[in-house]
């Protein structure tokens, strides 16, 4: 078995995400918006993002990830284009079934009054589409084209743009397309309320309010601001190091995840890593943040799209099944004395340890398209104190959460990850032939310690 970083305590980790009250912690409900939902059996759910490299802003990665954590590489340099530079893409996918880029076409040095654009059928093979001379009159610089499609269904780019006159103080200006072929767009109208000296201003929307994070040219900080329309006005209400990310931190994109919580992520280029962090109270608070793995150090400011698409993990429900670990094969799940262990199970293994050995799969007590699994007493499978054991359902809201896990794929055919409900990036893995709940450490050696093959029950 592997050896275990250490892991805070519970309470610790709770501290860590903003000392929220059970019954507010991962609700993720902001006003008119439907809670997020774990993917439906036989699907998945696919985070992607095409950042420029530390090392290179001529060229961009394309990397995807099932859980918004462990972002593993579906193609290098999957586009270069074909003349200037590629910085500050952003992505998204059209009604047409396309994927779009939109990045900055010139390093920081240069005088760049142009944003790129460019698409993909698969995310993987590019192709040009071309540079477009943002019309401003004065432009000196146009920076961080990010993508914003509203409840209407209008594409938009917000970028940043500086004039002659000051070329370092930048507006954030909403660019909007007048056809689907996203060739021709309406004049730049710069965001009211959020105002100069602000850059890499991304929106999301939820209900009828526009969520705005900005990044103050001045303090470094990832500002935060609202409004009731799109181009405004805007009330940034937090400012300064309010969610304690520090400063020094740009390129913010904020996506939804499974559970209904928000998560953000932003470029930490004062230190070289780059950053998430989650909130489960209409952006008020927000967790540690939390260097992105694999990626943190490697790639540089990216958005996020997410998709729900087929190919997932597929389980059936109400249903007996064993779990045999995916790299121990000989060792099955099996609850002991409450505590969920890896023991040896075998044909010639007792009654009692097949029994102990089996469990029914049911829906999730939190979300139906999650799963809980229930012990021959009636007890539920759910995570205290980072360990995994079997208690009586109380009926709470933090139970229910607790008990509650998304299938991700595995590391090897027919395996599943489980991934914690109320912990994204949390996953049940054996260790010292314990079952315990730990964060991703993103390596091969942690997605097989963490995949478990569902089989025909021993009882």
């Amino acid at each position: 078995m592997t050896t275990r970083s250490p892991q805070p305590s519970r309470r610790t980790l709770l501290r860590v995400m903003a000392a929220l009250p059970a019954s507010a912690v991962l609700l993720g409900e902001l006003p008119g918006t439907a809670l997020a939902a774990a993917p439906p059996s036989g699907s998945a759910t696919r985070y992607t993002i095409v950042p420029f490299l530390n090392s290179d802003d001529g060229t961009v990665n394309v990397y995807q990830s099932d859980d918004a954590t462990d972002f593993r590489l579906l193609k290098s340099s999957a586009y270069t284009p074909p003349s200037n530079r590629i910085r500050d893409a952003s992505v998204f996918k059209h009604t047409d079934g396309y994927y779009y880029v939109t990045y900055t076409t010139h390093t920081w040095q240069d005088v760049s009054t142009t944003i790129g654009f460019a698409r993909s059928s698969d995310r993987s093979n590019w192709t040009f589409l071309y540079d477009y001379t943002v019309p401003i009159a004065n432009l000196s610089r146009a920076w961080a084209p990010e993508w914003f499609v509203d409840s209407d269904g209008s594409v938009n780019v917000i970028v940043s743009c500086s004039l002659t006159s000051d070329e370092w103080i930048f507006t954030p200006y909403r660019l909007r397309a007048t056809n689907s072929a996203l060739t021709a767009w309406s004049s730049p109208v710069a965001l009211s309320g959020i105002g100069s000296n602000h850059i890499d201003t991304y929106i999301v929307k939820s209900g009828s309010t526009y969520h705005a994070f900005t990044k103050n040219e001045t303090t470094k900080y990832i500002e935060y601001a609202t409004a009731t329309s799109l181009g405004g006005p805007y009330t940034i209400s937090r400012t300064g190091d309010w969610a304690g990310w520090g400063s020094y931190r740009e390129g913010p994109s904020v996506i939804q995840l499974d559970n209904g919580g928000w998560r953000i992520f932003f470029d930490g280029y004062g230190d070289g890593n780059y950053y998430y962090s989650d909130s489960y109270d209409t952006f008020a608070t927000w967790s540690a943040p939390t260097a992105l793995p694999v990626v943190s150090g490697t790639a540089r400011h990216f958005t996020v799209i997410k998709e729900t698409v087929s190919g997932g993990p597929s389980l059936a429900k109400n249903v007996t099944r064993s779990f045999q670990s995916a790299n121990y094969t000989t060792r099955y799940w099996q609850a002991q004395s409450s505590l969920l262990n890896l023991p040896v199970v075998t044909s010639s293994s007792t009654s009692a340890e097949k029994t102990a050995s089996t469990f029914t799969v049911v829906a999730g007590l939190a979300d139906s398209n999650g799963y809980s699994f229930r012990d021959s007493s009636g007890n539920y499978l759910r995570h205290y104190d980072f360990r995994a054991r079997f208690d009586a359902n109380d009926g709470t809201t933090t139970f229910a959460r607790d008990a509650t896990f998304i299938a991700r794929t595995g590391s090897s055919s027919g395996s599943i990850r489980w991934e914690s409900y109320n912990y994204p990036g949390y996953y049940l893995r054996h260790y010292n032939y314990q079952l315990r709940v730990e964060r991703t450490a993103a390596t091969d050696l942690f997605r097989q310690d963490s995949s478990f093959v569902p089989v025909t029950a021993w009882a």
